[in-house]
């Protein structure tokens, strides 16, 4: 059942009718408990409230299926803005980003030029620059893109996704550069990916503890305790210094377990999405954890008291419903 609900949400994910759809909703399906709103501004209030836990932050403006170039000028502008604001109000953040997002589909010589735009002046605010690692089509793409920015630029770094076969040989070539590990969100064949939950996590800790024993800055980017705490406890045998790594986790996840390592003194980062292509990201995080769906219901449904909320009832069965609806209706057009 739990593969049936993943393929669902993924199926939803994909799909740009909806994407576009959502965009003319406004916040749906309890989205705003993952995505910190629609615009900078909200964003911005999240990560001073982080900030004052002595939590970091990665901003990402959501955006998927950019096709063309004004699109992508468009991305680059918002993410140049992010900057000017992220310097001016002197917040600590730094910001990730999806090359398909500033043209990597269109060409890529066009998606370098952004990329060098956005990295001059990130350089000149001293701001880390990731790239967000997507589906597999674009896996090498991203991995050559920043190889030819890596020669003018060192504030910038990717992600590596263990469910991958090819990410301890990845991880070799990208020893030197600052990375963040994560098991990885979209759904991927099993000629390149491993399928099954425990080899995932087997990968990730292996690559993780290889990372650790290197001086490279590693974001570790999990919500699950056990890999946390086999974290922690390697960190200890091996005396590494809290410095050259971060915990890392989503906005509105675990956000007790958060502010918690912050306060064991931990490096932490929290990864805040926002604006108003929400939806296929939104997809993704149900598609990771079927709880998230009965979490979703929990918080449109019900109040903090856990008594029935009375109008949001037909909202959220509205929204569901519409979610069901649309994906129906664009079946049929096909």
């Amino acid at each position: 059942m739990s593969n049936l609900t993943r393929d669902f949400f993924m199926g939803l994910s994909n799909s740009k009718y909806l994407n576009q759809s959502a965009k003319k909703w406004g916040f749906r399906l309890g989205a705003e408990k993952f995505v910190a709103g629609t615009d900078l501004i909200s964003a911005v209030e999240s990560i001073k409230e982080l900030n004052t836990h002595g939590i970091s932050t990665t901003l990402d403006n959501l955006g998927e299926f950019v096709e063309d170039h004004s699109e992508a000028t468009h991305a680059k502008n918002q993410v140049l803005q992010i900057l000017d604001t992220l310097h001016e109000e002197e917040l600590d953040s730094h910001v990730s980003v999806k090359l398909t997002q500033l043209g990597l589909d269109i060409d890529t010589e066009f998606c370098l030029e952004n990329m060098r735009e956005i990295l001059t002046k990130a350089a000149e605010y001293d701001i880390f620059i990731n790239l967000d690692m997507e589906k597999y089509i674009h896996y090498q793409k991203t991995l050559d893109v920043l190889a030819e920015l890596r020669k003018e630029y060192k504030n910038v770094g990717t992600v590596l996704q263990t469910y991958l076969y090819r990410t301890l040989d990845d991880l070799e070539e990208l020893k030197d550069v600052r990375l963040r590990i994560v098991k990885g969100a979209y759904k991927e064949s099993e000629e390149v990916a491993y399928q099954a939950k425990e080899e995932i996590d087997a990968n990730y800790l292996e690559a993780v503890k290889q990372r650790l024993l290197r001086n490279t800055f590693t974001s570790i980017a999990t919500h699950d305790h056990h890999i946390i705490n086999e974290v922690k406890k390697f960190v200890d045998a091996n005396n590494i210094d809290k410095s050259i790594f971060e915990f890392q986790m989503l906005y509105g996840f675990r956000t007790e377990m958060q502010f918690g390592l912050a306060e064991e003194g931990y490096n932490f980062c929290t990864y805040i999405p926002f604006g108003d292509d929400w939806f296929g990201y939104f997809m993704r995080r149900l598609a990771e954890r079927p709880q998230n769906v009965n979490l979703v219901l929990k918080d449109t449904l019900y109040t903090k008291e856990n008594t029935l909320k009375k109008g949001p009832v037909i909202a959220g069965a509205a929204a569901i419903a519409s979610v069901a609806f649309l994906a129906g209706r664009k079946t049929r057009k096909k």
